[in-house]
């Protein structure tokens, strides 16, 4: 049986990934979504109007419905410009892609968010209150993926994350126990682990960290 699957943030680390893995599956049909201006491949939207109305920007675009919506959305303080610029990308687009993706029959969402959403901190909490608001939507099944440091090559150069991957390289060996949650993993890996969470159908909010994520991802990825 075909899934319509809507992905958004298809151009990022790990969106990249996804798009790629799904589109290489015969039993999917992906709905890609992409800013106005990208050179890259999928539905191109402006991002504001999906926030005033969101069941009407994507209805065109998905006119058999959607059964799961994964959001692989996000933005850095630097590249946002300021908080409440960050704020808008992190919470209120991803907000409105999954009110737009209930809105037209969407069972599951699956949320990329980060290790310590909820926590201390401008972009922990914004990922908390993005979780949160997602719980009061109606989705049967939402899975919140909380990946430690993400490594991999972007198509836009991050400096800053560059030095990160380095530094993890070293440390990881080092990060074992409680430390584990925050580890680098391969952005492949964390998108294996999504593409596989199409294929539950079993309701309920489940949370994803790096350990439960290899294990989704298994021994190819």
């Amino acid at each position: 049986m075909t899934q319509h699957i809507l992905l958004a943030g298809s151009t990022g680390l790990v969106g990249d990934h996804v798009r790629a893995q799904l589109a290489a599956r015969p039993d999917v049909d992906l709905v890609s979504l992409k800013r106005r201006g990208s050179p890259a491949a999928g539905e191109a939207i402006d991002y504001e109007q999906l926030c005033e109305a969101p069941a009407t920007v994507l209805g065109p675009l998905a006119p058999a419905g959607i059964d799961v919506a994964i959001s692989c959305l996000g933005t850095t303080l630097s590249a946002a410009g300021s908080e409440a610029a960050q704020f808008r990308v992190d919470h209120d687009y991803v907000l409105a892609v999954a009110q737009g993706a209930r809105a037209l029959g969407a069972r599951q969402f699956i949320l990329v968010s980060s290790v310590g959403a909820g926590g201390p901190g401008f972009y922990l909490k914004t990922k908390g209150a993005i979780e949160q608001a997602v719980e009061g939507l109606g989705f049967e099944r939402v899975d919140l993926i909380r990946p430690g440091f993400l490594t991999g090559a972007r198509r836009e150069r991050r400096p800053m994350e560059a030095i990160g991957q380095r530094v993890f390289a070293f440390l990881n060996p080092l990060m074992f126990g409680p430390l584990a949650r925050y580890a680098a993993i391969p952005s492949g890996t964390v998108a294996a682990a999504i593409v596989s969470l199409i294929d539950d159908t079993d309701a309920g909010w489940y949370v994803h960290e790096n350990a439960d994520l290899r294990e989704l991802a298994g021994p190819a990825a």
